[in-house]
C-alpha cells in the first residue's frame, strides 16, 4: 500500500508562487505520479503528471507554462511549483499514484492524498 500527504497548500495572491509537496509512504517503485485538482461545483481534473525516471511529463492546457512537476525517488516525494498564480487555480490539489503508464484520467490511479487546499486572492 501507499499512503500519500500533501502539504503547501495555502492563501496567496494572483501571480504569486506556491509549491506543493506530496510525500509517499510505501512503495512506489515504477509508478506514475501526478496531481489532479477540483473546484468547487466542478469535476477533478488532471493538472501534472511525471513518470518514475522524470523522462516524460504532462501539463494541462490550463497551467502550461505556470506550473512544474518533478519528484524525486530518494526522497519518495513529488513536488508541484506553481506560479503566476491565478484566482482559477482556487482548488484543493490533489496527489495521486498510479502503478501504470502516465495518464490523466482519475480512475486510472491507485491512491490518493487527503488533498491540500489552495486559494488565489484577486
Amino acid at each position: 500500500q501507499v499512503q500519500l500527504v500533501e502539504s503547501g497548500g495555502g492563501l496567496v495572491q494572483a501571480g504569486g508562487s506556491l509549491r506543493l509537496s506530496c510525500a509517499a509512504s510505501g512503495r512506489t517503485f515504477g509508478s506514475a505520479m501526478a496531481w489532479f485538482r477540483q473546484a468547487p461545483g466542478k469535476e477533478r481534473e488532471f493538472v501534472a503528471g511525471i513518470t518514475w525516471n522524470g523522462g516524460s511529463t504532462r501539463i494541462a492546457d490550463s497551467v502550461k507554462g505556470r506550473f512544474t512537476i518533478s519528484r524525486s525517488n530518494a526522497e519518495n516525494t513529488v513536488y508541484l511549483q506553481m506560479s503566476s498564480l491565478k484566482p482559477e487555480d482556487t482548488a484543493d490539489y490533489y496527489c495521486a499514484v498510479r502503478f501504470g503508464v502516465l495518464s490523466g484520467s482519475t480512475y486510472e490511479y491507485d491512491y490518493w492524498g487527503q488533498g491540500t487546499q489552495v486559494t488565489v486572492s484577486s
